[in-house]
């Protein structure tokens, strides 16, 4: 693992009556933002909880891969409707790992 890795977990919050339409919109980037040169994973959680809040776990080889990814059309293309969908802003947590995996 090296400092230059860009991680994060994006907190997608839909509104009322649309989980739904919010889950299939980011189900729609997750095969072509992991065909991105410099993504290392992406993966859609969604909290058992609070029905309607996801998780994206993301991390991409650098900072300038997670640029290019939010410059992608897939990406741009569901910014477009996230007034529409979510409640508000995307929160993105970025992470730095401090421990080892085992």
């Amino acid at each position: 693992m090296t400092d230059e890795q860009f991680l994060s977990t994006a907190v997608l919050k839909a509104k009322e009556g649309k989980r739904t339409a919010l889950k299939g919109a980011l189900s729609q980037l997750i095969n072509p933002t992991r065909s991105e040169p410099g993504c290392l994973y992406y993966i859609l959680f969604e909290d058992k909880n609070n029905a309607g809040t996801f998780y994206m776990r993301e991390a991409f080889k650098d900072t300038a891969a997670f640029e290019f990814h939010t410059q992608t059309v897939h990406f741009k293309n569901f910014a477009a409707q996230m007034d529409e969908l979510m409640r508000e802003p995307i929160q993105l947590i970025e992470l730095k790992q401090v421990s080892d995996i085992d």
